[in-house]
């Protein structure tokens, strides 16, 4: 499995593909506020490890393994935002949030959430009963 750093440049190289149908080299820099020569340092080890083919000056595209585990990142990454929304975060504060915990959780603790998001989305009340609650006890403790 690849380390923090690595799942946040293929996630960020999964998505720009996604969007654009290419990554550049200062398109990653720019999407991970790091520097263009850190991104081809990562991409080279992202290559060595089989989950990008790059050939410099020409560009990089994902492996069948890149691709999968980039999906893999970004679905959980819409996942806990997904969740996050659910539960009544403010918006400001969801993708700091969710860039602070998507590493933090075994893939265990992510399918869980996956199945409380899905059963909340199965009744818009039990969601309203939810907000209820947490109205009730922030109400009690002011």
């Amino acid at each position: 499995m690849p380390t923090p750093s690595m799942e946040d440049y293929l996630e960020r190289i999964y998505k720009l593909i996604d969007e654009k149908g290419y990554a550049r080299v200062s398109d990653i820099a720019e999407g991970l506020e790091v520097h263009p020569s850190s991104v081809t340092k990562m991409i080279q080890k992202l290559d060595k490890d089989e989950y990008l083919i790059y050939e410099k000056y020409r560009g990089l595209i994902l492996t069948s393994k890149g691709k999968k585990v980039g999906k893999k990142l970004v679905d959980r990454h819409q996942l806990l935002e997904e969740f996050l929304t659910l539960i009544g975060v403010q918006e400001e504060n969801i993708y700091k949030d969710v860039e602070g915990i998507e590493h933090h959780l075994s893939w265990d603790s992510i399918t869980r959430i996956e199945t409380l998001v899905e059963y909340f989305k199965q009744d818009g009340l039990r969601v309203q009963h939810l907000n209820e609650v947490h109205e009730g006890l922030t109400s009690n403790s002011k």
